[in-house]
Formats: C-alpha cells, structure tokens, sequence
C-alpha cells in the first residue's frame, strides 16, 4: 500500500508561497490538487514523503505561513483509500 503525506492550505496565497519556500530546500514535493478522499473542496495542497512531513512543516511554520490540516493517504489499487488527519504539538 503506498502512502503519502498531504498538507493543505487556508488560501492559494499559502500554497504559492510554501511552493516558494521549499524550493530553496532539499526535500522533494508537489503541488498536487487536494485529493477527493481528503476534501471534495477544490484548492492545492502539498504532496510529500511522509518521512519528511515534521520538517516540511517546521520550515513552513518558521516562516509563519499558516497552514490548514496534515493528512497521510493510504492508496491500495484505483479505487480503495484511507485517509487519516495528522496532529502535531506545537
């Protein structure tokens, strides 16, 4: 089952800035659209390995870009999906 970690966003601002931000880094990401199983809102979210989600996060909160939730997507085949909402202590 392939995972990923997902963080979304209050406004495509954000998300264009925490773009921004992690370019200048050596993490890999994507801006992807926010997957259905997360929310059936449109908007973008960050895709990344969920083994650097913690310092993904701390790079952003850092640079006081507000963030929205934390999810990690589970995908087995096409169509079955788990989703889980991640909460880290401050």
């Amino acid at each position: 089952m392939a995972s990923s970690c997902y963080i979304t966003f209050p406004t495509i601002y954000n998300a264009i800035r925490a773009e921004s931000l992690l370019k200048k880094r050596a993490y890999p990401f994507k801006m992807v659209p926010v997957p259905r199983s997360i929310s059936s809102s449109c908007g973008t979210a960050l895709r990344c390995d969920c083994s650097d989600l913690f310092s993904v996060k701390s790079i952003l909160v850092q640079s006081d870009l507000e963030l929205e939730a934390f999810y990690k997507l589970e995908e087995e085949g096409l169509k079955k999906s788990r989703v889980e909402e991640l909460f880290f202590d401050e």
